[in-house]
């Protein structure tokens, strides 16, 4: 059995026992939501599409490498103080049948392994497998692609979502991330109380480059995939570096009257590009104060939890959703729209 599904059947049957299979997982809250995107539209307002950015509050539109987020940053809004990189991801809007668009609010995350509170945002994962090597400092990569329209391009068990029949995570649904029955497309039922999207980075580093010209190509995924820590590297790409796995939870529960979907087949759910779960997306700048991240694979740190061997201290849920960042590219995201932000300054509906 793999860890990961070994984990989430001890989680579903135990609780926290499954507590000891040590890794981070924490939560981070909106820091803002904004079309920018410093590693593949470095230095442009008004990108293509929009994104909800988490992290440290030193984030702009250039993340010049030689700038260490850790260093500039005055606050993060993830859960443990000494993270100051940066997540981000496409954002889910509703499509209704008059034409216009609003995005598909989301709530923190529950499960077995204890509740995470979130203003927005997601959960983000460090899984370890074995003797991992943490990120340096400049370090910087992508999954996914956002112009991608194909599913059978995508490996799902790197990327998926999962229909949530709960209303929330306290009723666990299903098994380890990209399993089961979760799809590449995001699921069009309107039994979902919930949509849980799931992006999985790759475990493997070339050893050399901070980054590469497609942000993808310094890293690989090793043998296998799923949240299991990785599986051995090829090598082209021979160390081992934490499994980062961000988990988002979209509260579709709104939007279930099959009345206010499109009539003309279209998706009533879609990512800001305007296309499908198949070019899902997350982008990761590197920001751990010093060595912390390494100090927490060594030894061991677990989930939300101070960790005093390494340093990690964490602060409560209204100091980190406290930490926000005024938009760069200033336009109003929030309620109906006419169209999907794009181009020039979105305008209400």
């Amino acid at each position: 059995m793999h860890r990961a599904t070994l984990l989430a059947a001890v989680a579903a049957l135990a609780g926290n026992a499954a507590a000891q299979f040590n890794m981070l997982r924490f939560a981070c809250s909106q820091l803002v939501v904004e079309r920018t995107d410093p590693l593949v539209n470095p230095g442009q307002f008004y990108t293509p599409h929009l994104h909800q950015i988490v992290g440290g509050n030193a984030f702009n539109i250039t993340m010049d490498p030689a700038n260490d987020p850790a260093e500039q940053s005055t606050c993060t809004s993830c859960s443990f103080v000494q993270d100051k990189s940066n997540y981000w991801t496409a954002v889910m809007f509703f499509h209704h049948r008059n034409g216009s668009y609003i995005r598909v609010p989301q709530i923190g995350n529950g499960g077995p392994q204890g509740a995470l509170i979130n203003d927005g945002g997601l959960d983000i994962y460090y899984i370890p497998s074995g003797r991992t090597t943490a990120f340096k400092k400049g370090f910087r990569m992508l999954t996914g692609s956002a112009t991608n329209t194909n599913d059978n391009n995508v490996n799902r068990g790197n990327i998926c979502h999962r229909c949530w029949t709960s209303p929330n995570e306290n009723t666990f649904v299903g098994g380890a991330p990209c399993t089961g029955s979760d799809t590449v497309a995001i699921p069009k039922d309107p039994r979902c109380k919930l949509i849980r999207q799931t992006l999985i980075f790759p475990t493997c580093w070339d050893g050399k480059n901070l980054d590469s010209p497609d942000h993808q190509s310094h890293v690989a995924y090793g043998q296998g995939s799923g949240a299991n820590g990785g599986g051995a590297c090829p090598s082209s790409h021979p160390v081992k570096l934490p499994q980062v796995m961000y988990e988002l939870m979209w509260d579709v529960s709104k939007f279930a009257d099959r009345n206010m979907w499109p009539t003309d087949g279209s998706d009533p759910f879609v990512y800001s590009m305007n296309l499908g779960g198949a070019a899902a997306h997350g982008d990761y700048v590197f920001g751990w104060e010093g060595d912390s991240l390494q100090k927490a694979m060594d030894n061991g740190c677990n989930l939300n939890n101070a960790c005093p061997s390494a340093g990690l201290t964490t602060q409560p849920p209204a100091q980190y959703n406290a930490c926000k960042k005024k938009q760069q590219a200033p336009e109003d995201v929030n309620g109906w729209l006419q169209a999907m932000p794009a181009g020039e300054v979105a305008m209400k509906a």
